[in-house]
């Protein structure tokens, strides 16, 4: 089982993240930001990544510091989690819709992070969450787990939907990401024969 334990404390933030990449997608997630919980269970329920997630972060300033940190620790136990990376297929693409809208997010666990990120948010706030920590937490991820990641929203109306669209996305390009290749058993899917960027 590729799993993985981060411990992130920070005079911001304590960040607490358990990741199962062979999981079925089970997650206990309490970060203090409800509608960033609801997007971590997307990942895990539509990656199926078990996530354990626990993060106490300074709300009484604003959520910045608990988006962005939650997804450096997820970035890195997801990195730590795939271990000599030998086997895994590598890149991935997910086309995602939601009613309206419709998220193309697409994935190389390459080693060298980068992340393009082109979706538009027609409001500040979805409920409490700033919209604008959305690119926050995908570039945190991207950054700690070493993956090239490119997120495009083609078309959508209702920010929920933008947003959860983005995420679920994520983990169905994620999960195929991760997935072990049976012809490409023991080795790195790479002609320099390295991912380390």
């Amino acid at each position: 089982m590729r799993t993985a334990r981060i411990e992130r404390k920070t005079k911001e933030t304590q960040i607490s993240v358990e990741a199962n990449l062979d999981g079925t997608g089970k997650s206990d997630i309490s970060t203090g930001v409800g509608f960033l919980d609801h997007m971590l269970d997307q990942v895990a329920r539509h990656g199926l990544i078990d996530l354990k997630i626990s993060a106490k972060g300074d709300l009484h300033i604003d959520q910045h510091h608990t988006v962005e940190d939650t997804g450096i620790a997820l970035g890195q136990a997801v990195r730590k989690a795939l271990g000599d990376l030998k086997g895994i297929t590598r890149y991935a693409e997910a086309f995602l819709p939601m009613d309206e809208t419709l998220t193309r997010v697409a994935i190389d666990i390459s080693g060298r992070p980068f992340l393009v990120f082109r979706t538009a948010f027609h409001a500040a706030k979805i409920g409490e969450f700033d919209t604008q920590l959305a690119r926050e937490f995908f570039q945190a991820f991207a950054m700690n787990a070493g993956v090239t990641l490119h997120v495009e929203t083609l078309y959508g109306d209702n920010d929920h939907h933008i947003c959860e669209s983005c995420f679920k996305g994520l983990a169905r390009a994620l999960r195929a990401a991760v997935a072990i290749d049976p012809r490409r058993a023991g080795e790195i899917p790479s002609t320099k024969g390295t991912l380390a960027g």
